[in-house]
């Protein structure tokens, strides 16, 4: 087979996730186990990060690679879902894993993984874990698929557990209140390894507390630690931070969550460096300032077009996601506000549609997988919240339209869904 036929053979042998939703996904770790003693448990081989939660833990996990990396460390880096390019998914120092070593994993260990029936993500996870041995990676920063206790990536032992936040997603696995959830994510903390909790109040603390006690785990709260203690918006959309060990920080990602995930990746930097593991203050200087081009980052307030009119996509899906996107949409100068949105069909789409801004021209559409909600039902939930506007087959057709109706003093926002993000971003 050559790449765009493994590939093929992934995606339809497999079960994937994001794809046919909640079929594919399997709980338990008994698969990752199994692939794990076959593969000679790569993942010892080198350190590892784990990186969990609802909301950030992508632009955390791309944060703390590209510090490392400036550091001098050679870094793995393994995320999900991936845009534009399956390859996404697993990096060595911001470069993809090739085509070529993809095409020999499947090749050489089908007849021993098969009988195992492992998930899509299952796995590529253990694609990710051997290219990293095979690479000899230094650390690597492995971000939790989904959940924490029963993720495949649990069966790791890193140097350092972070947890971003809790909201609500994915409650048909992971439970309907924000303390189940809790509980779920909860699972990565590992015995007497630190922990670092970016967000949590109440009954959420308390239960990442109880779960760190229980293990003797370190934990740190980095809303407790307060090392950022100013972010202005800079004109490009990007933060200017200010902290007492690193004044003037230049933060690229923009959006409103980008100041607690900064604040989330300078307090497990400081854990790490307490861990032995080495960093500078230039490398957070230019991690901060340069990580999409350091790690290939994309689809976090991402401003594709600055001006005539202004574009900008966002992967926020849930709850908690688009309240951060209303609120920095508010932000915004612009006459008139065309937002092209398309969800899938498993999300908790009211309250998300809820959230939305009712003074905006909608472009309801959908992405190219079977999970995408219809756009027209997705339309008709729409109206209920007074959100008016057209349907749209494709995301292509959808943004065609905005450009066409939009101003050059207008804006445009793209969202509501990574595969709506990741569609938008082949149109451009």
């Amino acid at each position: 087979m050559n790449y765009q036929e493994t590939l093929e053979y992934l995606y339809s042998r497999l079960p994937v996730y994001q794809h046919v939703g909640g079929s594919a996904y399997k709980e338990g770790l008994d698969n990752s186990l199994a692939l794990d003693k076959y593969f000679g448990h790569p993942h010892k081989k080198y350190k590892t990060v784990h990186v969990g939660g609802t909301n950030g833990k992508g632009s955390t996990s791309h944060l703390l690679a590209a510090i490392l990396q400036q550091a001098g460390h050679k870094v793995g880096l393994y995320t999900s879902p991936h845009l534009v390019d399956f390859r996404e998914r697993i990096r060595v120092n911001g470069n993809k894993i090739s085509e070529q070593y993809v095409v020999d994993f499947v090749a050489n260990h089908k007849s021993h993984y098969e009988p195992i029936h492992p998930s899509f993500f299952e796995l590529t996870m253990m694609m990710a874990f051997c290219y990293f041995a095979e690479q000899e990676v230094d650390i690597a920063i492995i971000e939790v698929g989904l959940g924490g206790r029963l993720d495949s990536t649990n069966i790791i032992t890193p140097e350092l557990s972070v947890i971003t936040n809790i909201s609500l997603d994915h409650t048909q696995f992971l439970g309907d209140t924000i303390e189940k959830i809790a509980y779920e994510k909860a699972g990565i903390i590992k015995p007497h390894i630190p922990v670092v909790i970016g967000e949590a109040e109440g009954e959420v603390r308390k239960i990442f507390e109880s779960k760190a006690e229980s293990v003797d785990a370190p934990i740190i709260f980095a809303e407790d630690e307060n090392l950022i203690y100013a972010a202005d918006k800079l004109d490009n959309g990007s933060w200017l931070f200010q902290t007492n060990a690193y004044p003037n920080l230049k933060g690229e990602l923009g959006g409103l969550p980008q100041i607690k995930n900064a604040a989330t990746v300078l307090c497990a930097i400081d854990a790490l460096r307490k861990r032995g593991i080495h960093t500078t203050m230039q490398s957070v200087y230019t991690g901060f300032s340069l990580v999409t081009e350091i790690t290939g980052l994309m689809g976090r307030w991402q401003i594709i077009k600055q001006a005539n009119p202004k574009i900008i996509c966002d992967t926020g899906h849930n709850v908690g996601g688009i309240k951060y996107v209303s609120e920095q949409l508010l932000s915004e100068k612009y006459d008139r506000l065309h937002i092209v949105i398309g969800m899938v069909n498993d999300k908790d789409i009211s309250h998300v549609l809820a959230l939305l801004p009712k003074e905006a021209i909608y472009y309801f559409t959908r992405a190219t997988i079977s999970r995408a909600l219809d756009e027209n039902e997705l339309a008709d939930k729409g109206s209920a919240f007074d959100l008016q506007g057209n349907t749209f087959h494709t995301v292509k057709s959808a943004i065609e339209a905005a450009l066409t109706n939009a101003n050059p003093d207008d804006l445009i926002f793209i969202g509501g869904s990574n595969f709506v993000v990741a569609e938008a971003l082949e149109c451009f």
